[in-house]
């Protein structure tokens, strides 16, 4: 595993991080859960990310994630990095209220004392921004995290957030961002600013919800999170959109790569990117997808031809958040 320090802090993430958004539930087994935790702790992946809404049910992950470290992974808890709580039924809300409310139920849920990173997922337009940035401070300052970091900001609210941290002497360690070869509006300001301001950037969705992979090169096979209404729309697998996603699959197996390997190398090619967060449903695919760091070199000629199919798509589902 490699190992990159994020932004001007003295943390350091692993290139690839495990999310525990998909597949961590009361409907998959937790014997299945925790030889994937165990596994991606093996190959060097000590951050992983949990929300007080990943399930199914609500506070599932969490639950099953504190079951995991109470069995045995807990012994580890100084080698981890992770609990990344993100607030809001939806992750929308940013009341203070509602933050350290969250907080406190997330920490019970996992039976850990703090977390390493508590975020404010999305913008919350009805609440003052100094309320939610006081409130990451506040969760420091309790001793009930040990950083703080924001999700789906835009540049400039990015700005205005680490300034209202910093004056009250919180760094903002990090952002999480969505980006893809498909989705990539971090790289029009908000990469300037995290680079100016010294925060880390760690990407979710590397594989743009799965269009990112060799699941929809032939349409939508059984099982696939497209084949279930409400966790994958259908919408985003337009002839436009295919085509894009069968040019680039003939580009990473010139490569030598799976088109998901060759999807997480891209996000990794830019040094201002601390991780990338990926899913996985079994240890093969964790192991599948940990193996995009055998080959993280692109040729110019490489780039040039990606750029031609990896233009914004439409699938960005967290763009209000990160408008303005």
């Amino acid at each position: 595993m490699q190992y990159r320090r994020c932004g001007r802090s003295g943390l350091k993430l692993p290139a690839i991080s495990l999310g525990l958004w998909q597949n961590f539930g009361a409907d998959r087994p937790i014997a299945v859960q925790r030889q994937i935790v165990h596994r991606a702790f093996d190959l060097g992946i000590t951050h992983f990310d949990l929300a007080n809404n990943y399930g199914p049910p609500y506070g599932a992950a969490e639950e099953n994630f504190g079951r995991i470290l109470a069995s045995g992974l807990g012994k580890h808890r100084d080698e981890l990095v992770g609990y990344d709580m993100w607030p809001g039924p939806y992750g929308e809300w940013g009341s203070r209220k509602y933050l350290l409310a969250s907080l406190d139920q997330s920490l019970k849920r996992m039976g850990v004392d703090y977390v390493d990173i508590f975020y404010s997922h999305r913008f919350d337009p009805d609440t003052p921004l100094e309320e939610t940035m006081g409130t990451l401070h506040s969760a420091v300052h309790q001793g009930k995290a040990l950083y703080v970091g924001i999700s789906s900001y835009s540049a400039r609210r990015t700005q205005d957030a680490a300034a209202i941290l910093g004056g009250l002497g919180t760094r903002l360690l990090i952002h999480q961002p969505s980006y893809s070869m498909l989705n990539r509006w971090i790289e029009d300001d908000l990469l300037r600013v995290l680079a100016e301001e010294g925060v880390g950037c760690i990407v979710f969705s590397p594989l743009a919800q799965g269009l990112l992979t060799d699941r929809y090169l032939n349409g939508v096979p059984a099982g696939a999170r497209a084949s279930h209404p409400g966790s994958f729309s259908t919408e985003l697998l337009t002839d436009a959109n295919l085509d894009k996603v069968r040019a680039l699959h003939g580009i990473a197996q010139q490569r030598g790569q799976t088109l998901a390997q060759m999807a997480i190398a891209w996000t990794l090619r830019n040094p201002a990117v601390t991780s990338a967060l990926v899913g996985a449903s079994s240890v093969p695919q964790l192991e599948q997808n940990v193996a995009a760091l055998e080959k993280l070199e692109f040729s110019a000629d490489e780039l040039g031809e990606i750029d031609r199919y990896a233009t914004e798509s439409g699938i960005n589902l967290w763009a209000a958040s990160s408008a303005g």
